[in-house]
């Protein structure tokens, strides 16, 4: 648990560590309640150029791997990163690779925006989706959960 002077800074590096640890983690994921989902890829998730052009960003900073898709995006709604991925299995690997990290995420079907609250709020309005906390969220020294 470092020094916590620079959380903007830190962010992108955990996003790409927990992008790193996804394929060791949907390896080894047996979640019960997974309820037979074969993680198999159905349809065509959204593209992070598709959210990128919803929520009015010009991506910088993509990596594409395997089974994910990441941009960085800054517009007046804020700083975030988009992530998309090619199986719910996967998506579900990710976040719970992520969520001991802390953190807020809007996620959505096959795509998660990572950043503060109040810009996924915003972002929420465009993209729809669901907003859920990593452990520890904290933004401002506060324990939400």
């Amino acid at each position: 648990m470092g020094p916590r002077h620079h959380p903007g800074l830190l962010r992108p590096v955990l996003l790409c560590a927990a992008a790193l640890a996804l394929p060791l983690a949907a390896g080894c994921s047996a979640k019960s309640g997974a309820s037979g989902a074969s993680g198999e890829k159905d349809a065509k998730p959204a593209s992070i150029q598709r959210l990128a052009e919803r929520t009015g960003c010009s991506l910088t900073g993509k990596r594409k791997v395997k089974d994910l898709e990441q941009g960085n995006c800054k517009t007046a709604q804020g700083r975030y990163v988009l992530l998309s991925f090619t199986t719910d299995q996967g998506m579900n690997a990710w976040l719970e690779e992520a969520k001991p990290w802390g953190g807020a995420y809007l996620v959505g079907p096959r795509w998660v925006a990572v950043s503060e609250d109040k810009t996924l709020t915003t972002l929420r309005k465009d993209l729809g989706g669901k907003i859920v906390y990593g452990a520890g969220h904290d933004m401002g020294g506060m324990n939400h959960g």
